[in-house]
């Protein structure tokens, strides 16, 4: 009798366990999906390799209660067997549904299931190459939920007719080196900007529910707690050893994150103006709700937050957005002069977005927050 551990990811304990249940397995192989997922744009998730060695020298002493707290929380796994379906989930007509909504929610979700899988494939092989007890747990941990989000995607997908090879991407992904410190930037922000989109939506449908045109967000709030518990880790990586964040150097650098993260974002979802328009929210509007939730909560590391408020800032985005519309006519039309010019638009408005004067604040004594959206 097959090992009913193994049925579906969800029900995984570990990362291992995940990626060998039935969910994961057999994939329809959606050339298109998969086409889509393999894309390295600079709007697209991409896959991440690192000096693993560094990370595993990493001492969490300093941080070592609260480090205990947040391991002994991941370790309870509040949310075994919820990313699959029950009777929550709705039918859905894809068949019915209208052509854009159809290719952009589409687009949704193989750019969600790309960007959680990443995080499975870095964690993993963290996992996998280090020594560091703390580091290796932390990182099983983290790459057993991001598993059980992909594979839930991916039964979403499914339905559609359609899947992202996983297998498929590990192997042929191209992988981008970043400097250790670069991922915990990067992860850091991508995991709490992530828990501030989901609990928008989340929040945002619980009060409209005639805008829930698919189920998976009803399973938005637990996703979004673990993205929230993910970041957490990062932020105590990043407080156990003060040059993280109180270099001027690294400073700068957490500025240029800062700014590439919600500048991507903000140009990604305006690609999606049927999606949105679908959820009854408007994409300037859910962009400014995710800016300051990230921004209330990244106090808890960060020295500085972006002035989102700044007329500037909106100017910048704007900008950055007519450069990206015009970026992609050029591409598409192979017009060579118009692409020169609008990817020198583009960097010009990133520019005018990075210099735009930053808040500046003391991080607190302790780092460890709650989700409170």
């Amino acid at each position: 009798m097959k090992d009913t551990a193994y049925t579906h990811s969800a029900d995984a304990s570990t990362v291992e366990e995940a990626l060998a249940a039935d969910n994961h397995q057999g994939i329809v192989d959606s050339e298109g999906a998969t086409a889509l997922a393999m894309q390295n744009t600079l709007l697209t998730p991409r896959f991440y390799t690192t000096d693993f060695d560094e990370m595993d020298s990493l001492d969490v002493s300093s941080v070592r209660e609260d480090w205990d707290k947040l391991i002994a929380q991941m370790k309870s796994d509040p949310n075994k067997g919820h990313f699959k379906k029950n009777e929550d989930w709705d039918h859905v007509d894809w068949d019915g549904m209208e052509p854009k909504l159809k290719a952009e929610f589409i687009d949704f979700l193989v750019s969600s299931c790309t960007a959680e899988f990443s995080g499975c494939v870095l964690y993993k092989e963290m996992k996998r190459r280090g020594n560091n007890d703390d580091i290796v747990t932390l990182f099983q941990l983290m790459a057993r939920d991001e598993a059980r989000h992909a594979g839930f995607i991916n039964d979403a997908l499914r339905e559609a007719g359609i899947a992202v090879n996983l297998g498929f991407l590990t192997q042929k992904k191209k992988y981008t080196y970043f400097r250790p410190k670069f991922i915990y930037y990067a992860t850091y922000l991508s995991e709490k900007i992530g828990y501030a989109r989901y609990i928008t939506i989340y929040r945002h449908l619980e009060a409209n529910p005639e805008h829930r045109f698919h189920p998976i967000f009803k399973w938005f709030r637990e996703w979004c707690n673990d993205e929230f518990s993910h970041g957490e880790a990062f932020a105590l990586l990043m407080k156990s050893d003060p040059k993280f964040t109180e270099t001027w150097v690294n400073k700068l650098w957490i500025k240029f994150f800062l700014t590439a993260v919600y500048s991507t974002m903000y140009v990604r979802d305006h690609q999606r103006p049927v999606f949105h328009a679908a959820l009854g929210v408007d994409p300037d509007w859910y962009a400014h709700e995710v800016f300051t939730k990230t921004s209330e909560i990244t106090k808890q590391i960060f020295p500085i937050t972006l002035d989102i408020e700044n007329p500037r800032w909106q100017r910048g985005l704007e900008a950055m957005q007519r450069a990206n519309v015009d970026l992609a006519d050029a591409k598409a039309n192979g017009k060579f002069f118009k692409r020169i010019g609008a990817s020198i638009r583009a960097g010009a408005a990133f520019i005018g977005l990075f210099t735009t004067p930053a808040n500046k604040h003391t991080a607190p004594a302790s780092v460890r927050l709650e989700p409170a959206y």
